[in-house]
């Protein structure tokens, strides 16, 4: 196996890690918001540090076969309410289509585009007279605050007709001036014959798009400058790569949540667990996912914070509830998000000016942390910031002593995150918990305290685990087109279009035609229900889809990478694991207590111990809380189960 590089871009930390001839390398870095190719080459520095000894970047870039990349920042954006402002463009007397986008998410609504809603008559598109007026919908639209607009007709013809816009509007406001408005047409990137979802699809596009293409074009210049073989390939929500300009920003959401839902299908695997709900604690979310008999949860049509889009997506849960997310008081009770501090400027602990708390810092006072050798050594954590932070914004409004208020917290933020699992996922008895990220093991055993479930395994690789799981996947695009009538003339034209355009696609990445992979299917819906029908040795329409409303057909081209895994792994007892050493931490009985502290580097498969104990490694914590035990598996991979013996 050649060098493969994974990236995966977080709120508050980026990932690292390499495979290289089956040896496996990590780091982490700090994510740097204001320029996010810094952090993507600091981490190969570092990294290229842990391969040779000494940092080379560009022997490191000479020698990878593929680097791909994923990132939280669509989710964080989202989540945060951070991005531009949107207007939005219907035609005339279809409010109704506004009225339900309002309807399924008014605060999400209120804010991409708020009041920024301009309405035209569709037949003036079609008057050479009167067509220069309906531009100056776009002029009202900059004029209250808009910086980006979307196109979406509500009618049979909105290809059309938005055509006939654009050609208008590019007329009226040519894209080479400065300060022209950029402009996204909803029916060029996603056809869908319901408007509400071609409009959600194309808003939110809109928002994530101008950060995405600033940063991935940067990086994917800066690698250039170091005449890298193969271009950045970005991991995409649908599991699969493509290049920078290939990529659609909406497919960057939830992309690198999708690749630890890679990885854990590939764990589910390897440890024949039927039923895993996966937990993936960051900086600013917890990615909550569930993998039933080896299969990774998929709609058709995905939701974004709860509002359907045209795309399909991993079924992904991910609230504003992380390591960074500020912990504050609101009345008598504890909030816990989703505002978060990311990494600039971080925790309090984290010395750079935040003054917010968070639960790294209640980890750092409650002694899991430990302040010399966190983040491997490379970040240093302040106590006496951390503890007055704890004690003026949670103790003293709540009017308890700041150990008390350690507990509170701790107690709160595991309850938030297990509402949260629990309210995603069915947990039942063969229900196994996956804890990963950088945070997840540190509150693994608490959470599944508070959602009844009594094994967790925790990944060697589970500081990465997101980056790690994305180092499989395949290189490819699909096409989506609803077809106007059931002719097989109609399908067999529509087959063809998106073989061609999939050929010039797979050519921009490198492959030729019989290099990769094609498959097609119909979509039949009625109201009722969803056939789905194959297309393989005839192109023709099948007579389960006579009776259907609508008819889309999908094709994917697709250059297989990914090997499948046969790999089966076991979890036995052998000797009594050896501590490295003794730690003071601060229990839920409210007094500190000497606990050992087992190193994952020295132990071996089938050592074995009992909680209340630490088990850490360079860049994860974990707390084995009382009545817990572990084990080591085969892996290497820890195996904790509630009430074992």
């Amino acid at each position: 196996m050649g060098m493969l590089i994974n990236i995966d871009n977080g709120g508050t930390l980026t990932d690292i890690c390499v495979l290289k001839d089956n040896d496996f390398y990590k780091t982490k870095t700090l994510t740097t918001p204001y320029d996010l190719s810094k952090c993507f080459f600091d981490g190969l520095k570092d990294v290229s540090k842990a391969i040779y000894g000494e940092e080379n970047v560009a022997r490191l870039l000479a020698e990878v076969d593929h680097i791909r990349y994923s990132t939280t920042q669509g989710t964080n954006a989202i989540v945060e309410r951070k991005g531009p402002k949107l207007g939005i463009v219907i035609n005339k007397g279809h409010t109704d289509l506004i009225s339900l986008m309002r309807k399924q998410d008014q605060d999400l609504f209120d804010f991409l585009v708020g009041d920024r809603v301009e309405e035209i008559e569709l037949t003036d598109l079609q008057d050479a007279e009167r067509a220069t007026e309906t531009t100056t919908a776009i002029t009202r639209l900059t004029a209250r605050g808009a910086n980006r607009v979307v196109v979406c007709f509500d009618v049979d013809k909105a290809t059309q007709y938005e055509s006939q816009f654009k050609r208008i509007a590019f007329d009226n406001y040519p894209r080479h001036l400065l300060g022209a408005v950029p402009m996204l047409f909803a029916s060029e990137l996603a056809e869908d014959i319901s408007p509400s979802r071609r409009g959600w699809t194309a808003l939110v596009n809109s928002f994530l798009h101008p950060a995405m293409e600033s940063f991935l074009y940067n990086a994917e210049n800066r690698l250039r400058e170091y005449r890298t073989k193969n271009p950045l390939l970005i991991f995409r929500n649908d599991g699969d790569a493509s290049r920078v300009a290939k990529t659609i920003a909406l497919k960057t959401y939830s992309s690198g949540p999708r690749g630890g839902m890679e990885g854990v299908k590939e764990f589910s695997k390897q440890y024949k667990l039927p039923n895993v709900v996966s937990m993936d604690i960051g900086g600013t979310t917890t990615d909550i996912g569930h993998i039933v008999n080896h299969t990774v949860q998929e709609s058709r049509h995905g939701n974004v914070e709860g509002v359907p889009i045209s795309f399909g997506l991993c079924e992904i849960a991910s609230p504003g509830v992380g390591g960074s997310s500020i912990l504050s008081v609101n009345g008598k009770d504890i909030k816990v998000g989703p505002e978060s501090v990311g990494a600039v400027p971080g925790p309090a602990s984290f010395g750079r000016g935040g003054k917010e708390s968070t639960m790294t810092d209640v980890n750092l006072l409650t002694g899991l942390l430990d302040p010399q050798t966190f983040f491997g050594g490379g970040l240093k954590l302040d106590i006496d910031r951390a503890h007055a932070a704890i004690e003026e914004n949670i103790a003293t409004p709540l009017g308890v002593s700041s150990d008390e208020a350690l507990l509170k917290l701790r107690d709160a933020y595991d309850q938030k995150v297990a509402d949260e699992l629990t309210g995603f996922a069915t947990v039942s008895d063969e229900t196994v918990l996956l804890a990963f990220g950088g945070a997840g093991p540190m509150s693994a055993c608490g959470v599944a305290d508070k959602s009844g479930i009594r094994t967790v395994f925790i990944p060697k690789t589970a500081a990465v685990f997101s980056a790690y799981g994305i180092g499989s996947c395949d290189i490819g695009q699909s096409y989506a087109v609803v077809l106007a009538d059931y002719k097989n003339e109609t399908l067999k034209l529509a087959y063809t279009g998106l073989a061609e355009k999939a050929g010039r696609d797979m050519f921009a990445e490198g492959y030729s035609e019989g290099d990769y992979q094609i498959t097609a299917q119909l979509v039949g819906t009625s109201k009722d229900s969803e056939v789905v029908h194959v297309l393989a040795n005839e192109i023709a329409f099948p007579k389960s889809l006579s009776g259907s409303d609508s008819v889309i057909l999908e094709f994917s081209a697709r250059k297989i990478l990914r090997a499948e895994s046969q790999l089966q792994a076991k979890v036995s007892k052998g000797a009594v694991a050896k501590k490295d050493n003794v730690r003071s931490i601060f229990g839920d009985n409210g007094e500190w207590s000497d606990l050992p502290v087992y190193g994952v580097s020295s132990m071996k498969p089938g050592d074995h111990g009992a909680g209340p104990a630490v088990i850490e490694e360079e860049y994860f914590t974990c707390l084995v809380r009382q009545g817990w035990s572990f084990v080591v598996t085969e892996l290497g991979d820890i195996c904790l189960t509630k009430g074992a013996k």
